[in-house]
């Protein structure tokens, strides 16, 4: 008879790593073993230097808060599927940290026993507890990883994106390989028929040397050695080898170290494992012209919009290859708008040796929306306004015409490199987007004054306003009007943060997603209107409500509230995490689909990746029950 309860744990475990990569038998196993534990709001698992328990834990339902004895301050929250508790496992030490029950909790405890002898054979399993153990947390929520989002460098986010070459690079997995004993006639031959510059010489499956064109040049054709003599004969050995995660960098300076023109990968990144690639100086080369550095070169030599929609391919691969090796995303996005910033400049700079005559005035231009905030990481629709000097009554139409010549050749050419025109219009070419500082000053103030919903779906747009070229001061006046306006008409943001609340709820009761019921999306998930929208929407009238100007980008705007409001710190952290991971989601299934990523089909993804979604839901909803009761909208919005 089989035993329904150890059925029901070993479904629920196989979604998980390091459980995923068990077979069905050794999962069913040890499902038999495990100990169902249920613990209330509060309850504790273990303390802190509290010997260690013969089980480690799994959360099936529920969250685990992990803390340090003493301080209220949250290190980590492990969610579903995460596991906790493995330092008996691994270090044989009393627990490091406290585990508490942050709501009502069921648990699985795996007991080490039974576990152990799996971790030892499952080469997948082991290094999946090593590298869990060494890291201690992927949580949202943990201090020391907060910001990096299921990976990367613990100093990423520290270094400058001008000098780092943090992508991945591509490397030959088509190996062309000898024996120690083939002759060097015959390996030369095969070298010319495979159209390669290297040979690998194996022995036992294992990599024993390289042969080189410079090798056949400098030993063979010289007529030091007669090509009848074996592969051994001129083969440079012991050789050196690397893991296949190689960096960009990493690659550049392990040729400069040792002086050589390849670099032979192995799966362990040791000579005593199989080799899986080989990476020459050339892919190198070919890597450098896809690097922030370059690419911003290239943009400010480009002399048209056909040249820089080409750059912006590279760019396109750049931000693949961040993804693919996992950088933190807060670095991803500000190289990537860097680029997008510098490609838009550049634009402007081309537009105006179009122009019959130099600007009237001084001038700048605003870009808007998601770049305006540093988060357009996929080609998505332009959101920008040109903001002019005063001039006199009778100059201003003649001097607006002039800028709005401007924006059209601007705004076309910006289509050209990939950005499509804004469907609304919300565009400098557009003459109500384009108004000198007094102008801008008034409509800003009407907005403020007599917030209607058109008026704060406006001011939410163009508040997140960033200078990408032209005069700053021009911005700064506008910021001090908008910020004294603000102060003066303390309702608007009631009216704002009613806005923000606007946005359907992204999960149900039972903390299912929401998905469309109609029109052309019908059952996908609207990731923009039910996610991102409320996070981004909360932080910009929470940061206005400070008078902080400056701060831009969502992520870095919670970070800064965080400062300012102590008490609310852990959910100000935690929604800066949220928007960072929809950002990377939407950027992932923006890329993977070709498309703008809003509309998600939840069919296509898999366990882990709904469960990293959800994990987000909480920080909405708690966000947005802030701003309900801090603006007092709950009458505004019936």
């Amino acid at each position: 008879m089989k035993n329904t309860i150890s059925e029901r744990v070993a479904d629920f475990l196989k979604s998980f790593p390091p459980f995923n990569a068990l077979d069905s038998k050794q999962l069913d196993n040890l499902s038999m073993e495990v100990v169902i534990i249920h613990k209330e709001n509060n309850a504790i698992v273990f303390t802190e230097k509290e010997a260690p328990h013969e089980h480690f834990y799994v959360v099936n339902k529920g969250a685990i808060a992990l803390t340090k004895k003493g301080s209220s301050q949250i290190l980590d929250i492990c969610d579903e599927g995460d596991v906790f508790g493995l330092r008996p496992l691994l270090a044989h030490e009393s627990y490091k940290l406290e585990a508490r029950a942050h709501e009502e909790t069921i648990l699985y405890a795996v007991p080490i026993k039974h576990f152990k002898p799996l971790a030892l054979e499952n080469k997948r399993v082991g290094n999946f507890l090593i590298e869990s153990f060494a890291s201690n947390t992927r949580n949202p929520y943990s201090i020391k990883h907060r910001g990096k989002l299921y990976g990367s460098g613990e100093t990423a986010e520290k270094l400058d994106p001008k000098i780092l070459d943090l992508q991945p690079i591509s490397y030959s997995t088509d190996l062309i390989t000898c024996t120690e004993g083939t002759k060097i006639m015959n390996l030369a031959t095969t070298m010319a028929k495979n159209n390669v510059s290297c040979i690998l010489v194996i022995k036992d499956g294992l990599p024993v040397g390289i042969i080189t064109d410079k090798d056949l040049r400098k030993k063979v054709a010289t007529g030091e050695c007669p090509i009848t003599e074996p592969a051994k004969t001129i083969m440079s050995s012991p050789i050196i080898t690397y893991p296949s995660e190689l960096t960009l960098a990493q690659a550049q300076m392990a040729m400069m170290k040792s002086n050589i023109s390849h670099l032979i990968l192995t799966e362990d990144g040791t000579p005593d494992a199989p080799a899986v690639g080989l990476l020459s100086k050339h892919d190198v080369m070919v890597a450098l012209g896809n690097n922030p550095a370059v690419l911003l070169r290239a943009i400010k030599r480009a002399m048209d919009a056909k040249a820089l929609r080409k750059i912006r391919h590279g760019i396109m691969n750049l931000l693949q290859g961040y993804l693919d090796q996992n950088i933190p995303i807060g670095l991803v996005s500000k190289i990537i708008s860097e680029l997008n910033d510098a490609s838009t400049k550049r634009v402007i700079e081309l537009s105006l040796q179009k122009m019959p005559s130099e600007p009237p005035v001084p001038f700048t231009w605003l870009t808007l929306g998601s770049q305006g905030r540093g988060e357009q990481l996929l080609n998505t629709d332009q959101d920008n306004a040109l903001l002019f000097a005063d001039v006199p009554e009778s100059e201003l139409e003649k001097t607006r015409s002039y800028f709005l010549e401007l924006a059209s050749l601007v705004s076309t050419d910006l289509n050209t490199i990939g950005f499509e025109y804004c469907p609304a219009e919300m565009m400098a070419s557009n003459p109500a987007w384009c108004h000198s500082l007094s102008e801008w000053k008034e409509v800003t103030g009407k907005w403020i004054n007599n917030p209607g919903p058109d008026e704060i779906l406006l001011s939410s747009i163009f508040f997140d306003y960033n200078i990408t070229y032209g005069d700053r001061t021009l911005a700064d006046e506008l910021s001090h009007s908008i910020f004294d306006h603000a102060r003066m008409f303390p309702q608007f943001l009631t009216h704002l943060a009613g806005g923000a609340l606007q946005n359907p709820s992204p999960s149900g009761f039972f903390r299912d997603f929401l998905v469309e019921q109609d029109g052309e999306h019908k059952d996908f998930f609207d990731l923009k209107l039910r996610a991102l929208m409320p996070i981004i929407d909360a932080a910009r009238v929470l940061i206005l409500s400070h008078s902080i100007k400056s701060i831009n980008n969502t992520a870095e705007r919670y970070e800064k509230l965080a400062e300012l409001e102590p008490n609310n710190k852990e959910l100000f952290q935690a929604c800066s995490y949220a928007s960072k991971a929809l950002l990377k989601f939407r950027t992932k299934q923006g890329m993977l689909h070709n498309d703008s990523g809003r509309f998600i089909e939840l069919q296509r993804l898999n366990k882990e990746e709904k469960i990293k979604l959800k994990r987000t839901f909480k920080t909405i909803k708690e966000i947005q029950a802030l701003i309900e009761i801090r603006f007092q909208v709950k009458n505004l919005i019936r």
